[in-house]
């Protein structure tokens, strides 16, 4: 085992959590670090990262028109805790920026508007042509809620969950197991990235746009936390669902190759919040990075 492998193990420990990491170049060059890299893991909302390229390829092809208006209802959407699920009325926005809040605020009600308008099939698509061979999307948010509500028996989502963070029962689902719910490995994530990157997974303008929208991420508390300085860009795409706990994201230098890098965790806890976890994410891509720049 070497240094790097040794300080990433130590920081899982410290955290509670299992750990899967792999940090490369985007342009294939270079020193890579692997940490189980090649272990299917449970992508959670990552699998966004797929539908991204899925849209970008449909406005491409005129299979979507990415300024076309589309109109959704909150109360007919699949529930989340941000985006247009949580709105209280109905809105109408475009399919570029469908895509953009499905990435930037993790909305799973854009996600699913954007499944249902392009199919599973669309995403198999890009799933063989980037060459993702232990990638396995099985269908979008609302598939894995119902999931999950099955396995706890109870009414809906929001019960479903809150029963699984408690600490006074143990109940798992198939959802938290890379066998049964949509997955990926890092070695994976990171071609979707590379291929975002050097601008071959779509035309060149979507690309731009899928770089862009992705560099809008929110969330700060994971792999930034780790790479805090204002003039290195993270653009990236986080996953949460019970104990799993993920991001993926390409970290830019001024003046060097970007690097892609994606971790995963599960926590030996299913509690709402576990920022040590979160913190754990950010130590670990930080110890990635610096070892391939």
């Amino acid at each position: 085992m070497n240094t790097t492998d040794e300080e990433l193990r130590a920081v899982f420990a410290d955290a509670g959590c299992r750990g899967w990491v792999r940090a490369e170049r985007v342009n294939g060059t270079g020193t890579v670090v692997d940490f189980e890299g090649d272990d299917p893991v449970v992508a959670a909302s990552v699998w966004k990262i797929v539908l991204l390229v899925a849209t970008a390829r449909a406005f491409d092809e005129g299979v979507l028109a990415a300024t076309d208006s589309v109109r959704l209802v909150p109360a007919q959407c699949s529930p989340g805790p941000t985006g247009i699920a949580s709105y209280a009325d109905p809105v109408t926005m475009s399919w570029r920026d469908v895509a953009r809040s499905m990435i930037t605020v993790s909305d799973n009600a854009a996600a699913d508007a954007l499944l249902g308008a392009l199919g599973l099939d669309a995403l198999s698509r890009v799933i063989d042509s980037l060459g993702l061979e232990d990638t396995r999307i099985v269908g979008g948010t609302k598939t894995l809620g119902d999931q999950i509500v099955r396995d706890t028996g109870r009414l809906n989502a929001d019960e479903a969950l809150g029963l699984l963070a408690s600490n006074y029962s143990v109940i798992d689902s198939a959802g938290f197991d890379p066998a049964y719910t949509s997955c990926t490995t890092p070695r994976d994530s990171n071609a979707v990235l590379r291929a975002i990157w050097s601008g071959t997974a779509a035309s060149p303008e979507q690309c731009r746009y899928m770089r862009g929208v992705l560099s809008q991420q929110v969330w700060p508390h994971r792999i930034r936390s780790g790479i805090p300085y204002p003039d290195v860009e993270v653009a990236g795409k986080t996953g949460t669902i019970g104990p799993i706990r993920n991001e993926v994201a390409v970290v830019s230098f001024p003046g060097e190759q970007p690097v892609a890098v994606s971790v995963f965790t599960r926590a030996a806890r299913m509690d709402l919040y576990l920022p040590l976890v979160d913190q754990a994410i950010g130590n670990a891509a930080r110890i990635a990075v610096t070892a391939v720049r």
